[in-house]
Parts: structure tokens; sequence; C-alpha cells
């Protein structure tokens, strides 16, 4: 199942700290997502000013309930960074897909 995964960090002024704090573990735990196929895309999402506010991710895993073990480890949310996360079903374009 693929997934679009839209994450937004908390809006308090220890928010953008946080997403530092926290980065080198999650840029380390996606990375391995992206070499087991797991992560197809990523980006951040950015408010008006160029502030990193949070992120979009496009993700495969074989059931919702694998996806979401995932999100109960990912450093981003057990650092209090993504304070709202939503999550829809979604389908890769067959051009968007590694051959």
């Amino acid at each position: 199942m693929e997934f679009l995964i839209l994450a937004y960090d908390g809006t308090d002024g220890g928010a953008p700290e946080r997403r530092l704090a926290h980065r080198p573990a999650h840029l380390e735990m996606i990375g391995k997502l992206v070499a087991e196929g797991r992560i197809f895309y990523g980006a951040a999402i950015l408010d008006d000013s160029d502030r990193m506010i949070g992120t979009a991710l496009v993700a495969h895993f074989p059931s919702r309930a694998e996806m979401d073990a995932w999100l109960n480890v990912e450093p981003y949310v057990t650092g209090g960074v993504w304070k709202k996360i939503d999550i829809q079903r979604c389908k890769t374009g067959p051009a968007f897909l590694k051959k």
C-alpha cells in the first residue's frame, strides 16, 4: 500500500529547535527506509518565509499497521516535532517509479 503522509510541526516557540534536535535521527531512519524501498519521495513543507513547518512523504508499506509501527518509532513523532499527521492512501504514477 502506498501512503501520502503530510506531517506538520508544532507551532510553539520551541518547534524549530525540536526539529533540529531530532533531525539527524530522523534522516538516518528515512535513509534506511529509502534504501528498503519504503519511502519513494520526501520534501519539507515550507511557510511563506521558507521556514520548515512539516514534512511530505510518499511511502510504501505492506499494511497500514506496518506504517503505523514505523510512525510509533519515528524520531519526529517520539520527539514531539510532528504534532498533526494526515495520511491518505495513494498510488504513485508509473512515470515516477524507478525502473
